[in-house]
């Protein structure tokens, strides 16, 4: 491990969270390809061919490629991705699945722009803030930028994406040494906004209401996280074993998604869990670590931003499952079902890994 150019355990971490992913989805998705396709392998091979193969190609080029590559065409990045998420409001090529439009289809290749937002917005903040000579008057900018994304992903009915990108945004804007004033208010106004996208769609506030009572509507909105419960207790402490779990068949709603670590629990009990846990944070240790051994401020920024995006989603996401946060959906890194989400995940991770490469061991 000495001798390597770049952080090895980062690199084993990540790659422990794809085999998790693979096994647990092989597990999840063999009935439904029964049932749709004819044969237990669809889904896996899907995510095979258009999430993982894809993102260890991007991501191993965006570990190849000199990062003053990125630094110098990260404008042009973030604006054709915006773009993306402007295309998906025209009729024929944004697709609307669960009432919100948030998938492009060009027919040859469909995908979510917003989980590629989430890297170029982080990477293009990073460079935005180190090249800043005067810190105190990036507020306004700042909140600007941030205003611009909000906008986009609200329409899009994705709120909870926003959430993500807000607090890693923030995140970032505090280690950035900016005035203290600066994040306390960031802070309340996030806080303002998240009460106003509650009001101003009834089924946040449903969420937040089961969220608090559960048992409220258990076979409505409280359906999801009474079934996730379960999966997650009937593991005990080492779990029923890969393939055993009961929940997976038709039980769960968005199973191969945004709820998969209940059937992950389920199967690999606290066990398991403890372990998927603590790879998450040995993810953002890695990334701290990077950052705080980095020289430039540019590197620095963006592994707090990447580790802090991954490890918050993955926490978010465990959380909602095991009810001591509210319904989210997103999907947890590396391990969810989805290309997009994965791709934009690998090719931050071979970024962070060209970062370490500089860092003098």
């Amino acid at each position: 491990m000495k001798n390597c150019k770049f952080d090895f355990w980062l690199f084993l971490i990540v790659v422990l969270l794809l085999l998790i992913g693979i096994l647990v989805l092989a597990s999840v998705s063999a009935v439904f390809s029964q049932e749709k396709f004819g044969r237990t392998t669809y889904y896996l091979f899907h995510q095979l061919s258009r999430g993982l193969l894809p993102g260890i190609i991007l991501g191993f080029l965006a570990f190849r490629t000199p990062l003053s590559f990125f630094q110098k065409w990260t404008g042009l990045f973030i604006l054709i991705n915006l773009i993306f998420m402007a295309l998906v409001f025209i009729p024929g090529l944004g697709v609307v699945s669960g009432g919100a439009t948030r998938w492009l289809n060009f027919g040859f290749v469909s995908f979510q722009p917003s989980e590629f937002l989430k890297l170029n917005f982080i990477f293009y903040l990073s460079i935005w803030l180190a090249k800043r000579k005067e810190l105190k008057s990036t507020l306004l900018p700042f909140l600007i930028v941030v205003g611009i994304v909000a906008l986009l992903l609200i329409f899009q009915s994705d709120a909870s994406t926003l959430g993500i990108i807000t607090l890693a945004a923030g995140l970032m804007y505090f280690s950035a040494n900016t005035p203290l004033w600066h994040s306390l208010l960031i802070l309340l106004m996030a806080g303002a906004g998240s009460v106003f996208l509650i009001k101003i769609a009834s089924y946040r506030w449903e969420r937040l209401l089961v969220f608090l009572n559960p048992e409220t509507d258990p076979m409505g909105m409280g359906y999801q996280i009474k079934q996730a419960l379960i999966a997650v207790g009937s593991g005990g402490i080492i779990g029923l074993g890969l393939g055993m779990s009961q929940q997976k068949f038709g039980r769960i709603p968005q199973v191969m998604s945004d709820s998969i670590f209940p059937i992950f629990a389920e199967e690999t009990g606290f066990v398991g869990s403890l372990i998927l846990i603590l790879l998450f944070l040995l993810l953002l240790w890695r990334g701290f670590r990077i950052a705080k051994k980095s020289d430039d401020k540019f590197s620095q920024l963006f592994a707090i931003g990447f580790s802090s995006w991954i490890c918050l989603q993955a926490f978010i996401n465990i959380g909602s499952m095991i009810s001591i946060l509210p319904l989210t959906g997103i999907p947890l890194p590396f391990i969810s079902y989805g290309g997009s989400h994965l791709v934009a995940e690998l090719i931050g991770v071979g970024i962070l890994l060209n970062i370490s490469k500089s860092i003098k061991k």
